[in-house]
C-alpha cells in the first residue's frame, strides 16, 4: 500500500494497513537538532508531504531562524524575539479604520506560485500531498487589527469589520482555487480557535460570523476531487460537530486539552482525527513511557482499526529526539 492509498483509506474509513504518519517541525528544529530530525524520518518515512510552489520563499515571507523583525505581505510589522519561533504581531497594518481603504491583498504571492512545478512534485513520488497554507481568516484578521482590537471589533460588530472579513475571505478562496487546480490530495487551513478551556469566541458568534466561510473553503475543495484539512489550536470542542457538518475531512487539534474519551464516544467515525499527540506537556517534559501511554490513550479512545486516525506530532525547540522515536514506534 503506497502512502497516499494509506491516507486516503485512512480519511474514507476504509482500513489502512497501519495508521499513517505526518510530523511538523517547528523553524526552530532545523537550527538545533537536524540531523535527530532527520535520523527520525529515516527510520520512519513519513506519509504525507507539502509540495513547493514558490522555491525560496516561506508562507509568511520571513527568516525564522533569525531574531528582528520583518513586514509580512500585508503590511504587519512581526518582532521574532527567539530564533527559530515564529514571534508575533508588534505593528497590525490596519491599526486605524481609515487604511482599509486602500488595504490590498497580496495578490503576488499567488501569482507567483508555479503550478506545473507543484504537479511535478505530486508525480514524483508516491506519498498523500497537502497543499501548504495561507487560508487563516480569523488569525489574518488578528494579524491586520490587532487581537485585543479584532475582539472588540467583533463585539461591536461595525460594518467595518465585515468589509474586511469579506476581504480576508476573497484573497482566501483564490488562494484555495488555486491549489484545487493543482495535482495535491488535499487542500489545508486554519485558524487557532481556542483557550485552554473553551472557544476565544463565543460559539454563537462562531457560527454567524466564521462558520460560512470555512463551509464556502470545503465545498472548493470537494468540487475540486480533493480532502479537506484543518488545523486549530486549542480547545475546540464546541465546534466539533460544525466542521463536520461543513465538510472537514481531517481534523488537526490539541486532543489533550479536552477530554479525548469524549470526543471518542461523540465524533468517532465522522472525521479523521489529524493528530496531535500533547506538545504542551508530554513531548518537552515527558519520558519515552509517558509518551508511549499517551499514544495508548489516543487508540484506545478513537482507534477502531477501520481508520480516521492520523499519527501527527509537532516537534518544537530542544524536544527531546528519544520521545519522537517512542511515540511512532507505538504507533507501529
Amino acid at each position: 500500500m503506497t502512502s497516499r492509498e494509506r491516507v486516503l483509506r485512512a480519511l474514507e474509513f476504509r482500513t489502512p494497513d497501519r495508521v499513517p504518519r505526518d510530523i511538523w517541525a517547528l523553524p526552530a528544529v532545523s537550527l538545533y537538532q537536524k540531523a535527530d530530525y532527520e535520523e527520525l524520518v529515516a527510520r520512519f518515512p513519513m506519509d504525507i508531504a507539502m509540495p513547493c510552489a514558490t522555491p525560496g520563499t516561506t508562507a509568511m515571507g520571513a527568516d525564522f531562524t533569525q531574531v528582528g523583525q520583518y513586514t509580512d505581505e500585508w503590511g504587519s510589522v512581526w518582532a521574532i524575539a527567539e530564533a527559530g519561533v515564529v514571534g508575533e504581531v508588534v505593528r497590525p497594518a490596519l491599526d486605524d479604520w481609515s487604511k482599509l481603504a486602500t488595504c490590498l491583498p497580496p495578490w503576488s504571492l499567488i501569482r507567483q506560485r508555479d503550478r506545473d512545478a507543484v504537479n511535478r512534485q505530486c508525480a514524483a513520488n508516491d506519498r498523500f500531498m497537502l497543499s501548504s497554507c495561507m487560508s487563516r481568516p480569523f488569525e489574518r484578521m488578528q494579524f491586520l487589527r490587532g487581537s485585543a482590537q479584532l475582539f472588540m471589533d467583533l463585539a461591536y460588530g461595525d460594518a467595518e469589520v465585515f468589509k474586511l472579513r469579506d476581504l480576508v475571505h476573497g484573497f482566501n478562496l483564490q488562494d484555495i482555487a488555486w491549489w484545487c487546480q493543482t495535482d495535491v490530495d488535499g487542500v489545508m487551513f486554519m485558524d487557532d480557535w481556542g483557550t485552554q478551556e473553551a472557544l476565544l469566541i463565543s460559539p454563537k458568534l462562531w457560527r454567524e460570523f466564521y462558520k460560512p466561510l470555512y463551509r464556502d473553503y470545503c465545498q472548493l475543495i470537494h468540487q475540486a476531487g480533493k480532502k479537506a484539512f484543518f488545523h486549530s489550536d486549542g480547545h475546540i470542542m464546541a465546534i466539533y460537530p460544525d466542521l463536520i457538518e461543513v465538510g472537514v475531512d481531517a481534523v488537526n487539534s490539541q486532543l489533550f486539552c479536552m477530554d479525548i474519551e469524549d470526543i471518542g464516544r461523540q465524533f468517532k467515525g465522522q472525521i479523521t482525527f489529524w493528530g496531535e499527540m500533547d506538545r504542551q506537556r508530554l513531548l518537552p517534559f515527558g519520558t519515552p513511557d509517558e509518551v508511549c501511554a499517551g499514544v495508548q490513550r489516543v487508540r484506545n479512545a478513537l482507534d477502531d482499526g477501520k481508520g480516521g486516525l492520523i499519527a501527527q506530532c509537532e516537534w518544537g525547540k530542544h524536544n527531546p529526539a528519544q520521545n519522537f522515536h517512542a511515540l511512532y514506534e507505538a504507533w507501529q
